[in-house]
């Protein structure tokens, strides 16, 4: 077994993610980096996702855990149960429906230890209902700090690595609102560290046509609803943000 020194947890929230999970699964499975341990965690799911799971643990049961809750809570605190159940020193978070290549944790935790960072994200690519890459590619700044971070949400939660010997387990604990990973980034850097952006490709982003990222009216009523009472900004700096916030958004998507 791997120490905890070495350890990536990588946590994974399931709800209804039957069509998806074993590829996604696999993309784990498929890293170059072996010391990882992969937690799932079931948000009460009504489809075949438990079945599906519980199929790829076979034979990987000392790496590969299915948490299955009792009642659905939403993905914060579905991730937050896998934050309290992870042995490694590193969290690293997948969603159910997203893909990694092959050596995205190698390539990252490398890039961690070279900027001897607690917070690094790469690049990543749109992807279709199938997981295959459209093309559309979303790059990332070489560093984030807070004020640069609330006018772009470039930083996306399949790419995200953290060193908890650095942050603290309580710190990443995601808040049970709307947008709750962006809302914990900018948690992380408000307390005064820095996020690495790796300016490599190294996951899809599936997006469905029906995905909730999808709505741009909900999208920007969640990121109003996170400067006002999230972080409590001012009308007028919440305004300021929320403008390059959306142009940002808009490039990324064409």
């Amino acid at each position: 077994m791997s120490t905890a020194e070495e350890l990536v947890s990588i946590i994974v929230p399931v709800h209804n993610a039957g069509a998806y999970i074993e590829k996604t699964i696999e993309t784990v499975k498929a890293q170059t980096y072996s010391q990882w341990e992969l937690i799932l965690v079931d948000d009460c799911s009504t489809d075949d996702s438990r079945q599906k799971i519980r199929s790829c643990i076979q034979g990987n049961d000392r790496q590969i855990r299915l948490i299955e809750k009792t009642c659905n809570e939403g993905a914060a605190k579905a991730r937050n149960t896998g934050i309290d159940a992870a042995r490694g020193r590193y969290i690293a978070f997948l969603d159910a429906d997203d893909l990694w290549s092959p050596d995205k944790l190698q390539k990252e935790l490398a890039f961690m230890k070279e900027k001897q960072a607690a917070f690094v994200f790469t690049a990543y690519e749109f992807g279709d209902e199938e997981g295959t890459g459209t093309g559309k590619i979303v790059f990332v700044p070489p560093k984030l700090t807070y004020f640069k971070a609330l006018s772009r949400t470039v930083i996306f939660t399949t790419t995200v690595l953290l060193d908890t010997d650095k942050t603290g387990h309580d710190l990443i604990r995601m808040p049970d609102v709307k947008s709750e990973d962006t809302a914990t980034w900018w948690k992380i850097l408000r307390n005064g560290f820095t996020a690495y952006g790796l300016n490599e490709v190294l996951a899809i982003y599936r997006r469905p046509a029906n995905s909730l990222s999808s709505n741009k009216i909900e999208a920007i009523r969640r990121i109003w609803n996170l400067y006002r009472k999230q972080e409590q900004l001012s009308f007028l700096y919440s305004v300021y943000n929320l403008f390059f916030w959306a142009l940002r958004a808009t490039i990324r998507r064409i």
